[in-house]
């Protein structure tokens, strides 16, 4: 046992030495390439087993022919396992300089494609990831070319829609101005209207701003959904009755909802007003309000015949309005904007999808605890 011990100890000290010299190495080289640490990581393993052999020929007093005989064959495995680190390292780092020049295709805006071969397991890991990030980013860019043209057609119809009114003021005023206005109270009244409807495209532009800046602060309060429901069909009417269509309320449950009742009043007139506008004279504009598996669905059907089903996945986009609505009347394209951030600022979700004769807009939203009584 005594002999054992002392051989233990002395090869420990040998490969503890080169063990050392090695981290040193290491620590010197640590900014080279793979291959070089492969190298030094066989070249500290075959030195630290020769360094021990070493010294326990040396405490045994091997002899001369023992101790050639022992030397070359350390130094024979040496070679091997250099030649395997370095053939080793070489392909590593040809995978890695592989998966390097794929994600170059980040920078240039294409998709990463992983290197075709077989790799190492954390390699294969990283150009998952790799595939991932980039699967991520193609989607981002998409949604930026999304939004950046929703922007650019929210300039050209907020361009043209100021442009109309504000060229009939200046004309209005000036008549006014120079006593040539045949009716000074109508032309007063059409003044009117149409600072009312611009000081409205301004306030739904104010609110759209806050909306993208995360600034919408929401008052939540305990209410029914038929009483909001109802309010905003009274405030719906005159533009029904004007329009000629009929608004239908009948299937809307008491459910109780923790809303902000002021912007959700807003959601409901935004969505109310759109369904009004889209639908012909004689149709008919039905309000729906009840439970769901997913909480609270209030729906706005309206008889607009349809919407493209290209065209369904921009409807709540900033600034759309669609083929047939690009005439001042129609507004600015921000109503459904504001209606999908005021709902999603209440941790719902507002969709649209086409029925018979028309289409159908839902807002989903959270149930509130309880329960309302019958009026």
């Amino acid at each position: 046992m005594g002999d054992t011990l002392l051989i233990a100890v002395y090869a420990f000290l040998g490969a503890a030495a080169a063990g050392l010299l090695g981290a040193c190495v290491l620590l010197l080289i640590r900014r080279r390439s793979l291959v070089a640490h492969l190298t030094v990581v066989v070249a500290v393993a075959v030195t630290a087993m020769l360094a021990g052999t070493l010294a326990v020929a040396d405490a045994m007093f091997l002899s001369a022919h023992d101790l050639k005989v022992v030397t070359t064959v350390v130094a024979m495995a040496a070679v091997v396992s250099l030649a395997g680190a370095l053939l080793l390292g070489r392909w590593v780092v040809a995978r890695s300089r592989a998966l390097a020049l794929a994600a170059r295709s980040f920078g240039d805006g294409g998709d990463f494609t992983s290197p075709v071969g077989p790799a190492t397991a954390e390699l294969e890991a990283l150009s998952r990831e790799l595939e991932a990030t980039s699967a991520k980013l193609a989607a981002s860019r998409e949604r930026e070319r999304a939004l950046e043209s929703s922007r650019r057609e929210l300039v050209a119809w907020i361009s043209h829609d100021l442009r109309t009114p504000l060229a009939g003021l200046r004309a209005m005023s000036e008549a006014l101005e120079d006593g040539v206005a045949a009716d000074p109270k109508r032309y007063l009244r059409q003044i009117r209207t149409e600072v009312e409807r611009l000081n409205g495209m301004v306030g739904d532009l104010f609110e759209l701003s806050r909306i993208h800046a995360g600034s919408l602060t929401l008052t939540l309060s305990r209410m029914s959904l038929y009483d909001l429901v109802g309010d905003a069909l009274s405030g719906a009417d005159a533009l029904a009755r004007q329009n000629g269509v009929r608004l239908v309320g009948a299937r809307v449950e008491q459910v109780p909802v923790e809303v902000d009742g002021r912007e959700m009043s807003r959601v409901l007139g935004n969505l109310l007003v759109n369904a009004i506008r889209r639908t012909p004279a004689d149709g008919t504009v039905a309000v729906a309000a009840e439970r769901s598996p997913d909480g609270v669905v209030l729906s706005v059907t309206d008889g607009c015949g349809g919407i493209p089903e290209e065209d369904l996945p921009r409807v709540f986009d900033t600034g759309w309005r669609g083929t047939h609505a690009r005439t001042p009347p129609a507004g600015a394209g921000l109503g459904l904007a504001i209606v999908r951030g005021i709902v999603e600022a209440h941790q719902g979700r507002a969709t649209v999808r086409n029925v018979a004769g028309g289409c159908r807009f839902e807002v989903t939203l959270p149930t509130a605890g309880g329960s309302f009584a019958g009026p």
